[in-house]
């Protein structure tokens, strides 16, 4: 049956995941398209740069193809992929940390992230005074979130913007339930401190990766999916 015929949608994360294994790539796009702006926010947390965080979605999908046999369906595949993720962006926040001395604490870890592109807008056409109105809410959300400490900013994203459930950002961080209704409480009651009042509609606009980025990613891993399956294929000469 062709992969275009296919109702991903409709299907099991344990289908889901066999497929992935298999290198489909209808199910490749389809896995990317539901989870890569959870993945993104989720290394935003632990990065604070786009950049970096793009990167690290990208590293975190390729080590997923490399370790899906490890996939037991004890979590969602989503949850799975959040860990993965959010390992490879504490690695990469290690490593930068590690150079820090030698090209600036600041620049190696991308505190002020300078991205000028649209990740922050939502879709549609607002009005030019709506668009000033709604990057000034973004970049005052950022700049909050990023002052807060590591780990309750992680916490906040998984659990109020992206909605996880407890259990899950416990799986995904790898730490207890109770561990995450404390950290997310704090979390917010820092938030509130510097922020007068957010709408849960603003949170969702926050750091969105959608339309031509999101695209561009997936296009990105299928092309490393392909090149991965060439390279394992037997020469003969």
């Amino acid at each position: 049956m062709r992969s275009d015929t296919l109702d991903y949608a409709g299907m099991e994360d344990a289908v889901l995941a066999d497929l992935f294994r298999a290198r489909d790539s209808g199910a490749v796009r389809f896995i990317a398209t539901q989870n890569n702006q959870r993945l993104f926010r989720a290394a935003w947390a632990v990065l604070k740069d786009g950049g970096e965080a793009e990167d690290a979605v990208q590293s975190g999908y390729l080590k997923a193809f490399a370790a899906i046999d490890s996939f037991e369906g004890r979590s969602k595949l989503s949850t799975w992929l959040t860990r993965i993720v959010i390992n490879e962006a504490l690695t990469r926040r290690r490593s930068a940390r590690r150079r820090a001395p030698l090209i600036g604490e600041a620049d190696a870890l991308g505190i002020e992230s300078g991205r000028s592109d649209d990740r922050g807008h939502p879709a549609g056409q607002p009005t030019p005074e709506q668009h000033v109105a709604n990057v000034q809410l973004q970049q005052a959300l950022e700049q909050a979130l990023s002052r807060l400490p590591d780990i309750y900013r992680i916490v906040f994203v998984l659990r109020e913007i992206e909605g996880m459930t407890v259990d899950e950002a416990a799986v995904a961080l790898d730490i207890l339930p109770a561990t995450v209704k404390t950290r997310f409480f704090r979390a917010r009651q820092m938030l509130q401190a510097q922020l007068a009042s957010v709408d849960r509609t603003d949170l969702e606009d926050f750091l969105t990766f959608a339309g031509a980025a999101c695209s561009s990613l997936t296009d990105r891993l299928l092309d490393l999916m392909a090149a991965q399956v060439a390279r394992a294929r037997p020469s003969f000469h």
